[in-house]
């Protein structure tokens, strides 16, 4: 349309949850959302599944959700994805989780119909092993399907939602689970029924339909009615296909046995033929000294002092104009200064690293010198705890995005005596600078790179 003017767009901004700065989300339940992260400190890539704070507390789910979570962060084990941390805010809850971006195992199935069966036996191996692990730990997943089976960039298999899929679980007197749940083409037939169940045979059943689809691209029972559906599985009637060897036949009908008395155990299976050949026990670290489940019940407190900020934050931007404009002179020579030993009273100075790893450094730089620091998103306060001359002394800082990888962070007295500032900004802008030479941008060495 003739003499309108396209507004200006700018950068959308992004959550941040403690020391993560959120992104798309990756996947979304009835139940919770997980979404991509960024470890701003690190730089390490995760995955956060976020959870209803409220909706916890009403369903009274707090100490199993506790229980389950404490468990999964103490399981270390190359093929189930591993709980980082945990945080909370006052409206939610975040459980960081290792980022597996391999996509998932039900995609390889759907885009080539069926796995060879050396694949599908790679995969299952690996299946198995995380599910002896965590078993052995008394924890039990209870919604086993190739959509709860995703891989790394290697093809490694890693399990997701191990225990945290199954919230409301609930072990009687009798020593046996009685919530009916799980995806119906894979729950076993002990689990429709009223009567409990145990889970690790549950679960064995589960990764017995997870081979079958492997192997054969389809469900071993599969009907458009539910009621149809669970008379199938509970007289277990399936027929194998024609190219499914003698060996893999046998192991799948030994794990799909209605009676979870007489179906074959991990323990069994680990000594079966056809299982065995290829198998690779894995190989990984069990030593728990350095894990510790401190923030998890930290994040069930109702403490305020343990609850993290969630807030969509970003740097201010600067356009060129700005920049400019902001100079004494109109000139962008004059926006650093040319003497790096002296703090003015109102300072400038640019950063190729994040804005909350800059604001990190200052925050650790100014304590010692014996100042109370507040941040507010991007910006710094610093008051000294001593009177001067002329009150306290106090000093505001502000991180300007000019570029995704170039801020502006602007430092100036608001407080104080002059002759003060100089004497203790001179030496924590050098404490600063040395300590940070990969951070602070020097312009003028710069500068220098480019006429040689």
């Amino acid at each position: 349309m003739s003499g309108s003017r396209r507004k200006a767009t700018t950068p959308a901004s992004r959550t941040r949850v403690g020391n993560y700065e959120m992104g798309r989300t990756l996947g979304e339940g009835s139940f919770a959302k997980v979404k991509y992260a960024r470890n701003t400190v690190t730089g390490d890539q995760a995955a956060i599944k976020i959870l209803d704070r409220e909706k916890v507390f009403r369903h009274k789910m707090v100490e199993q959700l506790k229980r389950e979570i404490s468990t999964m962060k103490l399981i270390k084990h190359p093929n189930v994805v591993e709980i980082i941390e945990v945080m909370a805010s006052k409206t939610k809850i975040y459980i960081v989780l290792e980022l597996v971006n391999g996509g998932e195992l039900f995609d390889k199935i759907a885009q080539q119909g069926r796995l060879k069966e050396d694949e599908a036996r790679r995969y299952f191996q690996q299946l198995i092993n995380a599910v002896d692990y965590c078993h052995s730990r008394g924890v039990y997943h209870r919604d086993l399907k190739p959509e709860n089976l995703i891989l790394d960039a290697n093809g490694v298999l890693k399990v997701s939602d191990f225990g945290l899929s199954a919230f409301s679980r609930q072990v009687r007197e009798d020593g046996l689970l009685h919530t009916a749940c799980g995806t119906p083409n894979y729950v076993a037939p002990e689990v429709l029924s009223d009567k409990g169940y145990d889970g690790a045979a549950a679960d064995v059943w589960s990764c017995g339909v997870i081979l079958f689809v492997l192997m054969a691209g389809y469900l071993p029972f599969d009907e458009p009615n539910l009621m149809t559906l669970y008379k199938r599985i509970c007289k277990a009637e399936f027929s194998c296909p024609p190219w499914f060897s003698l060996g893999a036949k046998r192991v799948i009908k030994r794990i799909l046995e209605p009676n979870p008395i007489t179906r074959i155990s991990i323990a069994e299976l680990l000594e079966d033929e056809w299982f065995k050949k290829g198998y690779k026990p894995p190989s990984f670290d069990q030593d728990d000294e350095d894990i510790t489940i401190d923030d998890v019940d930290a994040a069930f407190s109702n403490s305020k002092e343990c609850l993290v900020t969630e807030k969509k934050e970003k740097p201010v931007s600067m356009n060129a104009f700005e920049l400019i404009s902001s100079s004494s002179e109109f000139s962008l020579e004059n926006l650093f200064e040319k003497q790096a030993q002296l703090v003015k009273k109102e300072t400038r100075f640019t950063s190729q690293r994040s804005a909350s790893e800059i604001m990190s450094k200052m925050e650790e730089t100014a304590k010692p010198l014996g100042f109370n620091v507040r941040k507010d998103n991007y910006k710094i306060k610093m008051k000294g705890d001593k009177s001067g001359r002329k009150g306290q002394l106090s000093v505001a800082t502000e991180v300007f995005e000019v570029a995704p990888s170039l801020h502006v962070v602007e430092l100036r007295k608001t407080g104080g005596d002059t002759l003060e500032f100089h004497k203790v900004f001179d030496p924590f802008y050098k404490t600063f600078s040395s300590g940070l030479k990969d951070v602070v941008w020097n312009t003028e060495a710069a500068a220098e790179e480019q006429k040689q």
